[in-house]
């Protein structure tokens, strides 16, 4: 069947006419978008899914909690580290050319706007939760019949982890780390004495007591503790309270001379927990004594207290999608199993000789990563197995595979990256676990993290040794892969296989690899390739040839590749471009980008895969187009500090299932995308009203279609009918 594409306004449309910005100079700072307010923009979109009606109830709880804890994230590192700047007296300006300082206020302005719709989509989904029969509590909505009930619960798993604190000249404050939370509280003895008081609220308990019955009622942990004031401070009554949370700096600085890496990232853990506050959170209508006290305490100023009117700790929200109400949660959805791996009885080198196989996950199973490695394990023919880790799951079935082979006697190398931000930690308990097995643990660079996908197994076959390769553009982490997009390629290609060595062999032993024959990588070579491609697609469209550039990513702020496709959009190359999140470029200005175009999918699972595909002379979708998938967003710190890979397509087969089906989705989707207008705003592509049509919905259709490595070729008669679903 030939694959046609719906008529989408993102793909099948003219290129809008291109604006002209009053005052614009497309030779200035303007040109870029601030990077900081851009993320800002994407955190709004996410927090627009929590409103949207067509999205399950229980789903838009988790997307406000989602755009909560990106903001804290957001405010640990990146406010954290403008901060510092701002208060060096750094004034050198961001590619916008805002100064920290500016910055800072751009951003407390709009942050404190998106905290406050926060609440306001809280205080919707709240009573649309109770009518759904989902009710969330305060401790004064308690019934006589549930005192007993909470009672016994608190005694029994709450008052043990406890420390309730007198604050007075014999109890100084306590240290509040990072993300903690407390309740501060105003009391009063039998004999009118006064008494402030903090109890921090442990994070090691669930935020959500859930009350017996058949209802769902959820009470907050900070209201079963003043239910339960009494069992702390007895004789005391309560005069006020107040709940406030701290954010502090979590921005990790290590020795470039450290003689143990591991031991001085475990120093610098230490230290995130006590870095300096950046944000406070305090309810709204506390006692006024009591939030001098904190603020004196905590040295924070005004500039960095946020009043919060309504629930604390909204990121906790997510502990609400529970598992017995599946009607308010998206259809249940099983990931396929790749036909050809079934074709050959599980056997995935197997299926990988054949020809190489692509998986897009999460619709087609991660399992089959997992099984790569688990069968290299337990193969004798297997000799070695080398693997990156950036991230993974606690019990992570890839470490545990690399452990069994390690103990059979294999050769296992295993890079793990003790930089990866917030998995520090979990990757040396990682690292440890695989140097017990015998495996040889290696750190990489002090400078650079290392951020590649790529799993090499060698095997010896008859009377010589095969490399089979996975390369991916996302984490080796079963459970973000259940939810992230991404890509994965299987391929027993000896040029790849070499490459994939000889990327190991750069980072273990630091010598840049000399050649490199179907791979670029960062910081050596990768940015170069990028834009000498953009550059080459700009040349065909000099020479009046059709002239293409279709790119899905993350982010896109580096100035040197968003400078040059403003020169390929003046050469005439229509470029089109899904990006996520963060997004530096400018699309649709007269005399910069008159034919660039932008667009973020923000939807049921989270858009990951890196995908660039260049027409070549001969336009999208073509034999000739050239293809890649990447490890790399277009970013500095992923073009020059880090180690990333951009892998070329060869193979004709898994080239068309990337153009004609991932990008081809991609582009023509509808009912989740935003489009990127010339002045910043993104606007929602929905119809116009009184029209009747539905949407295009690109992660329904990968759900209901056949696997991309299905039995056979793929070329574009064998790719299914995109046809329209509704959303």
């Amino acid at each position: 069947m030939t694959q046609t594409i719906p008529s989408a306004n993102f793909l099948n449309t003219p290129f809008p006419a291109a604006q002209t910005l009053e005052g614009f100079d497309p030779s200035g700072p303007e040109r870029f978008f601030n990077r900081e307010m851009s993320w800002l923009a994407f955190n709004w979109r996410v927090l627009e899914e929590a409103m949207n009606t067509r999205v399950p109830l229980l789903e838009r709880v988790r997307f406000l909690s989602i755009s909560a804890a990106n903001l804290d994230e957001f405010y640990t590192v990146r406010v954290a580290g403008l901060r510092q700047l701002a208060r060096a007296g750094n004034s050198t300006p961001s590619d916008d050319g805002r100064t920290p300082a500016e910055q800072l206020v751009m951003i407390n302005d709009d942050a404190r706007s998106l905290m406050e719709k926060q609440q306001e989509v809280w205080s919707v989904l709240r009573p649309l939760l109770a009518e759904a029969g989902m009710a969330i509590l305060s401790h004064q909505d308690l019934t006589s019949g549930d005192h007993a009930a909470v009672a016994q619960y608190f005694l029994e798993n709450v008052f043990p982890v406890l420390s309730p604190l007198a604050i007075d000249p014999a109890h100084p404050f306590p240290f509040i780390p990072n993300a903690g939370f407390s309740l501060a509280m105003e009391l009063e003895d039998k004999r009118g004495r006064k008494l402030n008081a903090l109890v921090p609220v442990p994070g090691q308990i669930d935020r959500f007591l859930r009350l017996p019955g058949d209802s769902i009622r959820m009470l907050p942990l900070e209201e079963l503790i003043l239910a339960e004031m009494n069992s702390l401070f007895p004789g005391y009554r309560l005069l006020g309270s107040c709940t406030f949370s701290v954010l502090r700096d979590s921005d990790l600085e290590v020795e470039e001379e450290a003689e143990d890496l591991v031991r001085e990232f475990e120093v610098a853990l230490k230290r995130r927990r006590r870095g300096e506050v950046v944000r406070m959170k305090i309810s709204a209508g506390a006692p006024r004594d009591l939030r001098d006290m904190v603020m004196e305490e905590l040295e924070v100023s005004d500039t960095e207290v946020v009043e919060v009117q309504g629930i604390m700790g909204i990121s906790t929200l997510k502990e609400l999608v529970v598992d017995d109400r599946p009607d308010l949660m998206w259809p249940g959805f099983t990931p396929r199993v790749p036909e050809r791996v079934q074709d050959h009885h599980g056997d995935m080198f197997a299926a990988i000789r054949q020809k190489d196989m692509l998986l897009h996950h999460p619709y087609e199973t991660f399992d089959m990563v997992v099984r790569f490695l688990e069968q290299a394990a337990r193969d004798p023919d297997v000799l070695a197995i080398r693997q990156t880790l950036y991230r993974t799951s606690r019990n992570s079935p890839i470490v545990a595979a690399l452990c069994e082979a390690a103990e059979a006697g294999k050769s296992v190398t295993a890079l793990v990256e003790l930089k990866a931000r917030f998995d520090e930690a979990a990757n040396i308990r990682q690292s440890r676990r695989l140097e017990r097995a015998g495996a040889h643990v290696v750190y990489g660079f002090v400078n650079y993290k290392t951020h590649a996908k790529i799993s090499a197994v060698v095997r010896r076959e008859g009377d010589k040794l095969v490399t089979y390769t996975h390369f991916g553009t996302g984490n080796y982490h079963p459970i973000t892969a259940r939810i992230y997009t991404d890509l994965s390629l299987f391929t027993c290609d000896a040029a790849l296989g070499r490459d994939a060595t000889r990327v190991f062999n750069y980072v273990s032993g630091y010598a840049e690899p000399a050649l490199l024959e179907n791979l670029s990588i960062s910081p050596i070579s990768l940015k170069q390739r990028l834009l000498q491609m953009i550059a080459a697609e700009a040349e065909h469209a000099h020479a009046g040839r059709p002239a293409q550039i279709w790119a899905k990513m993350n982010s896109i702020i580096d100035p040197d590749v968003i400078d040059a496709l403003y020169d390929a959009s003046r050469a005439g190359v229509e470029i089109s471009l899904v990006v996520r999140g963060i997004c530096g470029l400018r699309p649709g200005i007269k005399g910069l980008s008159d034919t660039i175009r932008v667009k973020s999918i923000v939807g049921r699972f989270l858009e990951h895969s890196r995908i660039v595909c260049f027409g070549n002379g001969a336009g999208l979708p073509s034999e000739q187009a050239r293809v890649f998938m990447s490890s790399a967003d277009w970013m500095g710190r992923n073009l020059v500090r880090r180690v990333e890979t951009l892998v070329e397509i060869m193979n004709p087969t898994v080239k068309a299932q990337i153009v004609r089906q991932v990008m081809a989705a991609n582009l023509a989707d509808e009912a989740q995308s935003w489009v990127l207008q010339p002045d910043g705003p993104a606007l929602r592509v929905l119809p116009r009203e009184g029209e009747d049509r539905r949407l295009f919905n690109c992660h329904r259709f990968f759900m209901e279609n056949p696997s991309l490595s299905g039995r056979g070729s793929a070329g574009a008669e064998d790719v299914p009918e995109l046809t329209h679903e509704d959303d």
